[in-house]
């Protein structure tokens, strides 16, 4: 199961997984990976990211939990 994770955690497992980015889009940065694009939240938002949006970003990207576990 996912944790709470630090914005820059959250890029650094995205990396591992294949996405490119952050790039600058909006209101949201968004990182991609073929047609998978995901949001992720702002540079600015103070403290770390919930564990429910860890997971909806990880369902987003189409990363299965055990991949996720072992980035």
């Amino acid at each position: 199961m996912s944790g709470n994770l630090s914005r820059r955690d959250l890029i650094r497992k995205l990396r591992a997984l294949g996405f490119e980015g952050p790039f600058t889009g909006g209101k949201h940065q968004f990182m991609v990976k073929g047609q998978h694009k995901v949001r992720i939240p702002n540079p600015h938002d103070s403290g770390d990211i919930a564990t429910g949006l860890v997971n909806e970003i990880r369902k987003q990207a189409g990363i299965q939990q055990r991949e996720w576990d072992d980035a």
